[in-house]
C-alpha cells in the first residue's frame, strides 16, 4: 500500500476565508513592480494562464519596502512557461520553477502548487521525518495558498485586475506586526525545517512578533535542521548574517536553539568559561557587517567565517601543539580540521574558505613585524581584511590583541619614514637583520687541488 503523505487539509488550523481587496483599497501599485516582473505578468495573461505577484514581494510593497526579489505563481506548468518565454530555463527538482532571465535580472515563476494525497515518488516524496524531499504536485491558487508558509507571505496580486487575494488574514497580521504560520507548526517545520530560521529572519527583517503558536515548538524541534543539506544552510546563514540584522538574528537563533545545529563548534565554546570572549567577537564581527551592508558596502562570507571560526580554530591549533606538533604545522592541519567539522552543518565554497584561511595565516604575520616583515605584510593582499580582523579581536580578547591593533593603526595612518621609525623603536625585534657573509668557495689552487 502506497505510504499516505500528510494532508494539508489535516494540518490547516486556520480557516481559509478568501477576502480580495480591489485596487482602490490597497496601496501597491504598477509603478513599483519591476519592468521585467510586469512583462512576465502580462505575457502569462495575455497568453491566457492566471498571473499572481505572491509571497515577498507582495509583503514589503504593502510595507512601503523596495522588494529584493519579485515572484510570480502561475497555474502554467513549468514546462509550459518554458514554451512562453524563450529567455526562460527550469530549475530545481525538489521544487521545479522556471527562471526567466533578463540579463542579470532573473524573475522566479512557481506553478500553483497543490496538495499531497498518495505518495508519486515522481511528484512528491517526504523522509520517515516528514520533510519534503521533492514537491511538484500542481493545484490551485486556493490550495497554493494554504501551502504558503506564513499569512504575511500568502497574498497575492493579481494582474488581472490589480486586486490582492487574501486567504488567511495576512493583511490583518501586516497592519498587527504579527508572524503567524499557516497550518500546525510542528507539522510546517517538519515539513522543512528552515521555516525555523525563516521565522526568526522575517521577524527581526519586518519588526515583527512571533505569535506564540510560531514561537513554542521552536527550541524543541531545531534539531531537525541537522537534516538539512548544508549547501542550503550556506545560503541560510548568509541571509541571516549578511542581511543588516545579523546581531539580532544571532541572538534570536541562540534564544530558540538554532544556533547549535548550525555552528556546534562555536556553540560548545559560548557554554565555557571564556564564552564572554567567543560571544563578543561574534556580535562584533556581526555588528561591523551589519554597519557595512545598511551603508550599502561590500561584505564577504570570507572574512565572517574566519571570525565565526577563530576561537575553534585556536583550540585545535592549542591541542596539537601541546603534542609537540610545531606552530606552523599545527596552524595548517587546524585549518583543514576545522574546516571539515564546520561543512558537516554548513558547507562553504572554497572561494571563501581559502581566503578565510589566509585571513587566519595573516594574524601571525600581524605578529611578526621585526625587519621587513611589517612592510611586506603591509602589502599583501590580504592585509586589509587582517588588519581589520585583529581590531575586532582587540575588542572581544583586550590585552596583546588590542595593544598590537593599536601598533598597526599607528603604522597604516603614518607616513614611510614614520613606519621605518616604528620598526626600529622595537628594538632588537624590528631591527634589519644582517646578512651573513656568503662563504667563497675556495679555489682549486687554494685548496690544493690540481687539474
Amino acid at each position: 500500500m502506497a505510504k499516505k503523505l500528510v494532508s494539508r487539509e489535516q494540518a490547516i488550523q486556520l480557516e481559509p476565508q478568501l477576502q480580495i481587496h480591489p485596487r482602490k483599497s490597497h496601496g501597491v501599485s504598477r509603478s513599483d513592480i519591476s519592468e521585467n516582473a510586469l512583462k512576465v505578468l502580462y505575457r502569462l495573461h495575455k497568453a491566457g494562464y492566471d498571473a499572481y505577484l505572491v509571497g515577498g514581494g507582495v509583503r514589503d510593497l504593502l510595507l512601503r519596502q523596495q522588494p529584493k526579489d519579485f515572484d510570480i505563481a502561475t497555474n502554467a506548468t513549468p514546462e509550459q512557461v518554458k514554451r512562453l518565454f524563450r529567455n526562460s530555463r527550469l530549475v530545481g527538482r525538489r521544487f521545479r520553477l522556471a527562471h526567466i532571465l533578463f540579463g542579470r535580472d532573473v524573475i522566479e515563476v512557481a506553478t500553483l502548487r497543490g496538495h499531497h494525497v498518495e505518495e508519486d515518488s515522481k511528484k512528491a516524496k517526504q523522509n520517515d521525518s516528514g520533510r519534503l524531499l521533492r514537491d511538484n504536485v500542481y493545484g490551485t491558487i486556493d490550495e497554493d495558498a494554504e501551502r504558503r508558509d506564513f499569512t504575511v507571505n500568502g497574498l497575492y496580486y493579481d494582474i488581472s485586475d490589480f486586486s490582492i487575494h487574501d486567504y488567511f488574514g495576512g493583511m490583518d497580521d501586516l497592519e498587527a506586526r504579527r508572524l503567524r504560520l499557516i497550518g500546525d507548526p510542528q507539522t510546517r517545520y517538519s515539513e522543512d525545517p528552515v521555516r525555523m530560521l525563516r521565522a526568526v529572519r522575517f521577524a527581526t527583517k519586518l519588526d515583527f512578533t512571533l505569535d506564540a503558536s510560531v514561537a513554542k515548538p521552536i527550541p524543541k524541534m531545531a534539531g531537525l535542521l541537522s537534516d538539512i543539506p548544508a549547501a542550503r544552510l550556506f545560503e541560510e546563514s548568509l541571509k541571516l548574517f549578511m542581511g543588516g540584522k545579523g546581531v539580532e538574528n544571532f541572538r534570536m537563533m541562540r534564544e530558540f536553539n538554532l544556533f547549535a545545529p548550525l555552528f556546534p563548534m562555536q556553540d560548545s565554546l559560548l557554554n565555557k568559561e571564556d564564552g564572554k570572549k567567543v560571544e563578543t567577537l561574534i556580535e562584533a564581527v556581526l555588528h561591523n557587517t551589519d554597519q557595512r551592508v545598511n551603508a550599502d558596502k561590500p561584505v564577504t562570507p570570507a572574512f565572517l567565517y574566519a571570525a565565526l571560526l577563530w576561537y575553534p580554530l585556536q583550540k585545535m591549533i592549542h591541542k596539537r601543539t601541546s603534542r609537540g606538533t610545531s606552530g606552523y604545522d599545527a596552524m595548517m592541519a587546524a585549518c583543514g580540521e576545522v574546516l571539515s567539522q564546520q561543512s558537516k552543518t554548513i558547507s562553504m565554497p572554497r572561494r571563501f574558505t581559502t581566503p578565510a584561511q589566509e585571513i587566519w595565516q595573516m594574524q601571525t604575520r600581524l605578529e611578526n613585524r621585526a625587519g621587513a616583515r611589517a612592510f611586506r605584510a603591509f602589502e599583501h593582499p590580504r592585509f586589509r581584511a587582517a588588519y581589520d580582523f585583529l581590531l575586532l579581536r582587540g575588542e572581544a580578547e583586550g590585552g596583546e590583541a588590542a595593544e598590537l591593533g593599536r601598533w598597526w593603526t599607528q603604522f597604516v595612518e603614518s607616513d614611510d619614514q614614520g613606519r621605518r621609525q616604528m620598526v626600529r623603536a622595537l628594538g632588537g625585534g624590528g631591527a634589519r637583520r644582517r646578512r651573513r657573509p656568503r662563504r667563497r668557495k675556495p679555489s682549486n689552487k687554494a685548496s690544493g687541488g690540481s687539474e
